[in-house]
């Protein structure tokens, strides 16, 4: 398995892994995540697996950088149970971590993805209209 940086050309694999998981009809998030491809240069990764391309996320930094807030994380479907989607998280986690001067990293994950992250170890915070804000506190001790 390999992580590495999105690149342009990883536009229509990122898409493909998307779609495996979102209805069709749902125009509107499909066209979020096209929008975030387009501008998420060094923050965005592809998650290869036996030479294809099974998984994508990314990360963002609050204006001051004490805030990073997961982005547009998936796993294709058909390789899901497989731990590939816990190694994309732990390895954003340490790309925040090096990166940045994150204390606190946010999740919105859908209601029904919720206890993924509970299992790694981020709370519960505002329940949204379709997702519920998951926190994680990076720095135990100053």
């Amino acid at each position: 398995m390999d992580v590495r940086p999105y690149e342009s050309p990883d536009r229509i694999a990122c898409l493909d892994v998307f779609d495996s998981l979102t209805p069709l009809s749902d125009s509107r998030t499909r066209s979020d995540f096209e929008s975030w491809l387009d501008t998420a240069a060094g923050r965005y990764f592809v998650m290869e697996h036996e030479e294809s391309i099974v998984g994508c996320g990314g990360y963002s930094f609050s204006a001051d950088q004490g805030v990073a807030t997961l982005r547009w994380g998936m796993v294709r479907r058909s390789h899901r149970k497989m731990g590939l989607g816990r190694f994309l998280l732990m390895y954003r986690m340490r790309e925040i971590g090096r990166v940045g001067k994150a204390g606190i990293v946010l999740a919105h994950p859908p209601r029904e993805e919720a206890a993924f992250f509970e299992k790694q170890g981020f709370r519960a915070g505002a329940p949204g209209l379709d997702c519920v804000e998951m926190i994680k506190k990076l720095a135990v001790c100053p």
